[in-house]
């Protein structure tokens, strides 16, 4: 992760305000090779998060702004080491066990608890004045994996896949710190 100087800092480009999620298309099989990288399905909200100089938004994938709903999320993002960053991922509830509950994130709509709430990150747009769109996905992934290393329990990197041509052979490539 890179430094900021800190006179620097005020001259950062602010992330965009809201960008139009690309969403899933159902196919009727899955790709295979190493151009394509597949993710655990997980059961909760798809959610953007943009912070710009300290300020946290949780976005919804039409814009709408859910700050105010997720605010231990908030916090979370908004200790990152970054001055701004645009994020792309999944809000869910996590049982004990590990598997994600979409009630858990129902009921800390309802009552404003958001201890088992994690926001698993999948995408990284925007960092620190740079738009990373046009980077290779790999690429974005690993400057997440490295945003988000240390970060709070309740923000995690969403890691990958890439199957071979046969499709029986994962291969990770989890950015290791």
């Amino acid at each position: 992760m890179r430094t900021i100087p800190t006179r620097r800092k005020a001259e950062l480009a602010s992330p965009p305000l809201w960008i139009k999620p690309q969403l899933a298309k159902l196919v009727e099989r899955a790709p295979d090779g190493p151009d394509w990288l597949h993710e655990l399905k997980l059961d909760g909200y798809r959610m953007h998060a943009r912070l710009d100089a300290g300020r946290v938004q949780i976005l919804t994938r039409r814009g709408n702004d859910w700050t105010d709903k997720y605010s231990t999320i908030a916090k979370s993002i908004a200790g990152l080491p970054a001055q701004n960053a645009y994020l792309d991922g999944e809000l869910c509830g996590v049982m004990p066990d590990g598997r994600t509950a979409f009630n858990l994130i129902q009921n800390a709509t309802d009552t404003g608890e958001g201890a088992a709430l994690v926001f698993f990150l999948f995408d990284l747009l925007f960092l620190d004045g740079e738009n990373l769109m046009a980077l290779p996905l790999l690429e974005r992934k690993a400057r997440l994996a490295t945003l988000v290393n240390g970060a709070a329990n309740s923000l995690r990197y969403n890691d990958h896949q890439i199957w071979t041509w046969r499709g029986v052979s994962p291969i990770s490539l989890r950015t290791r710190s």
